[in-house]
């Protein structure tokens, strides 16, 4: 089939032009009809696949996933392997490497994996980075198309897929009065949110995550040597990796668990079998990972919202594992006592002339204690909730009635296909939605391996509308030059 001219081309516009974004843009540029297509990457970062996880520059800040299993391609699990070892990075970093011969090269790394296969895309003109901020999406009267609104110009589009980034952590009331405070670190995200906390500085770290171990390990390398005290209410911290990686374990998908209560129980006795059978508790929830669409999918909305409610912050500790590297640092500050983890309640805080004054109440305590700090870090992860309020272009799609909220606070309400549901509970048959915001329909969307294969189950939706859409037919599109993706 010859090539249609790019004026008669189906656009298909992506908001987002992180992992989730430009993973979608890539299947797109594989299909074997993606002629049939102009596909718009919207992102105002320079390059195309970083997003807010894979753009950091600070070099503490790694994969907290074994590189063997991290690829763009799910059908290709040492996609990104292959592309490391031949990349020069292991050369110029050699602790990337640990002692079990597993790699975790530095975020940037990937997202320069990542920008790297989108190039040849871009020079081709099938894939345009629109390097701006969207700022407002509306829809054609006729209900055919969209135009998104962006600092660089406005992108019309008959397909849309929102792809946007992790929304910045919400400020929990009780540090509201620090937020003008210079000692305060609202987004521990920026670029050198830290380089202004002193090596002897007293620090307190709001939430014990991914994101709150990051921060030790980023002030651990920049000579930090003061006390640091990491709170959240549980006070519990992210887990590490094994010395030996073994075979996922366990079989949660046969007859899988209708109740939160069931599924605990389930993953208890799978533990002690796996322990009598020497075999690692990560082991176990690798397969939970695996067939966490199955579980979700088996599970009433009342369970859902009660797993999310009780259950998630130990899931969270447990699946996303931090890199062995951050996990030394860890375990060094704690031994020398220069890093404790509490669990605790804030209460309360206070600016003193610089000094930060924190209140808290510690777990089965009834006693308030009050602190002061030289700092004080909010890692109390993404705001999902609050996504469809603190994104501008998410904000004025809700407020057409065009997406909403799922009912369990984690982003986008999708059907199974993927595609937005707007107020009146119909799905928007041209809009979609791409990685961890559609995690209210699928369950484990926060890992790359599942984001990965969601990209591209989102590019086979898009592959299907274009046999379908009126403008496709206008253009000449059919049956026979469906695209295929891979």
């Amino acid at each position: 089939m010859n090539a249609l001219p790019p004026a008669r081309r189906l656009r298909v516009a992506i908001l987002g032009g992180g992992f989730s974004g430009a993973a979608v843009a890539w299947h797109l540029a594989r299909a074997p009809q993606s002629e049939c297509l102009s596909i718009s990457v919207i992102e105002p970062r320079p390059a195309l696949g970083g997003g807010l996880a894979y753009s950091s520059e600070e070099p503490s800040n790694r994969v907290n996933v074994p590189a063997a299993r991290m690829s763009m391609a799910p059908d290709d699990p040492q996609h990104f392997a292959r592309w490391l070892a031949g990349s020069g990075e292991l050369e110029h970093d050699p602790d990337a490497i640990w002692k079990n011969g597993d790699a975790f090269p530095r975020r940037r790394v990937f997202g320069r994996y990542v920008a790297e296969h989108l190039a040849p895309y871009l020079g081709s003109g099938l894939v345009h980075h629109v390097e701006g901020s969207a700022t407002r999406v509306t829809r054609d009267a006729s209900g055919a198309g969209w135009t998104v609104h962006t600092s660089a110009g406005p992108v019309v589009a008959d397909i849309l897929v929102l792809a946007a980034t992790h929304p910045r952590p919400g400020i929990p009331n009780a540090l509201a009065s620090l937020t003008e405070a210079p000692g305060f670190v609202a987004d521990p995200y920026a670029s050198a949110a830290l380089s202004g906390i002193g090596p002897e500085a007293s620090v307190l770290i709001v939430g014990s995550g991914l994101t709150s171990a990051d921060m030790v390990a980023e002030l651990d390398r920049r000579g930090h040597r003061g006390r640091i005290l990491a709170l959240s209410r549980r006070g519990l911290r992210s887990r590490g990796h094994p010395d030996i990686r073994g075979e996922p374990f366990g079989d949660f998908a046969s007859a899988p668990a209708t109740t939160a209560l069931g599924l605990l129980k389930t993953i208890r006795a799978t533990l002690a079998a796996a322990r009598a059978a020497n075999v690692n508790w990560q082991s176990v929830f690798d397969q939970l990972r695996l067939q966490g669409p199955v579980l979700w999918a088996a599970l009433a909305p009342p369970e859902r919202a009660r797993l999310v409610r009780q259950l998630r912050v130990f899931w969270d500790v447990h699946r996303f594992r931090i890199a062995p590297q951050v996990a030394a640092v860890l375990d060094r500050r704690h031994a020398a006592g220069t890093v404790d983890t509490i669990a605790a309640r804030l209460v309360a805080s206070n600016d003193e002339d610089g000094s930060l004054a924190v209140s808290f109440q510690r777990r089965g305590q009834t006693r308030i204690e009050t602190m002061r700090f030289a700092a004080v870090i909010n890692t109390t992860g993404p705001a999902h909730g609050q996504a469809l309020q603190l994104n501008p272009a998410l904000s004025s799609l809700a407020e057409a009635g065009l997406i909403r909220t799922d009912q369990y606070g984690l982003g986008i309400e999708t059907g199974l296909d993927s595609r937005a549901i707007g107020r009146d509970g119909a799905a928007v048959a041209t809009l979609l939605v791409a990685g961890p915001l559609a995690r209210g329909t699928f369950g484990e969307l926060m890992g790359l391996p599942e984001v990965a294969r969601h990209a591209q189950a989102v590019a086979v939706e898009i592959a299907r509308l274009l046999v379908t859409l009126p403008s496709a037919q206008a253009i000449g599109v059919n049956a026979a030059h469906r695209p295929r993706v891979g």
